[in-house]
């Protein structure tokens, strides 16, 4: 597999945790550096990792020990840092959305094209068991021709349980910017791009209380619109209803459902990497359980990143910055949609990625010395 890969972590908050529990110490890979505006913060995490260095953001940004950075910072810093790196001829590979807005996200990308650098993004889940076996489910016919899709995300809001939950209420966030990219980006690979939308949104709440951590009872600002819905039209016909809300308590209805000709699938949460697919075929009786035929088994966050490095000169990454770039493409133009009482129509398009051979965790986690690369 030659060398490992060099990765230098900017962002070093609660999802950095589980990146680093994939990464650390894989053979595909090796962590040199970690940057955070708390230095404090990226001092402990270094002292963690043996030969990982503790840097300010602009040294790891430049370092030569450093060949792709991993964006963790929040989605308003996601731009300014995944630039900062390009402008080093560093590849990238960030947490959802590729940037706090579309014209942000474009620029990303186009600086990495001029750079000849590399450009991933997040999120990784829709690699896992649970999309890929759908995917697959779709690609045999086992719904017939997919006709339409149901999209739905219900939550009180992150408040509850993050102590930090600031970003998701301002530019950036809110429940379509943070949670859409999983649905979104999934419904990609199971129905192909969008080339239209149509949306509605609004906010039942100028303010959130915190719930938990040392800024419990805290009341913080809600500058975004906490309740998205709208219809996509995919570029296959297919048609999609989407909710994402933060102002619901609970829902029933399954995280994703496509309906075909002759036959229905409840797809599992696509922000979890697994979950069981379930086909219930015309004329049949009852739901059944497909068992995994595709994607990487008991995935983990950071496996985009390993997919991402393994595709270097070989294949097109899974999580490239094209497919995040439609994707939140499609999100802007619903909320624009939603704002002006529109259609709208997309510049962008995208393939679907590859879709994922069933993959065991010992393969991907490189356990087993088998080149992830020839996937």
């Amino acid at each position: 597999m030659g060398d490992p890969h060099r990765v230098g972590v900017v962002g070093l908050g609660v999802i950095s945790r589980a990146y680093l529990d994939t990464l650390a110490g894989h053979p595909a890979v090796r962590i040199t550096a970690v940057a955070d505006l708390d230095a404090a913060r990226s001092a402990a995490v270094a002292a963690e990792l043996p030969g990982v260095a503790a840097l300010p953001v602009e040294e790891l940004l430049s370092s030569p020990h450093v060949d792709t950075v991993l964006n963790l910072t929040v989605p308003a810093a996601h731009a300014e840092i995944a630039l900062g790196a390009i402008g080093h001829r560093k590849n990238v590979y960030g947490e959802k959305p590729l940037a706090a807005d579309f014209a942000e996200a474009q620029a990303v990308v186009e600086a990495a094209a001029k750079a000849g650098v590399g450009v991933g993004c997040a999120p990784d889940t829709v690699l896992g068991t649970g999309i890929q076996t759908a995917r697959a489910a779709v690609a045999a016919g086992r719904i017939g021709r997919p006709q339409f899709a149901t999209a739905v995300m219900v939550t009180p809001g992150h408040e509850r349980w993050h102590p930090h939950p600031d970003f998701y209420y301002t530019a950036g966030g809110g429940p379509l910017l943070d949670m859409g990219p999983y649905y979104l980006t999934s419904l990609v690979h199971l129905l192909g791009p969008v080339r239209a939308v149509i949306g509605a949104a609004g906010r039942l709440r100028d303010e959130r209380v915190i719930g938990s951590g040392p800024r419990a009872g805290e009341r913080i600002p809600v500058e975004v619109d906490s309740h998205v819905c709208g219809v996509l039209e995919h570029v296959s016909g297919a048609l999609t209803t989407l909710t994402t809300s933060f102002d619901g308590v609970a829902t029933n209805a399954a995280p994703l459902e496509v309906h075909g000709d002759a036959g229905t699938l409840a797809v599992p949460d696509p922000n979890h990497f697994d979950g069981e697919v379930r086909l219930f075929e015309l004329g049949g009786t009852q739901w059944r359980a497909l068992p995994p035929s595709a994607g990487y088994a008991d995935a983990a966050r950071g496996v985009g990143l390993l997919d991402f490095v393994a595709a270097d000169g070989q294949r097109a990454p899974r999580p490239d910055g094209d497919l995040a770039l439609h994707v939140l493409e499609t999100m802007s133009a619903l909320l624009r949609s939603a704002a002006q009482g529109r259609r709208i129509e997309l510049t962008t398009s995208v393939q679907p990625p590859l879709p994922v051979p069933l993959t065991p965790a010992e393969e991907w986690r490189g356990t087993t010395g088998a080149p992830s690369a020839a996937h």
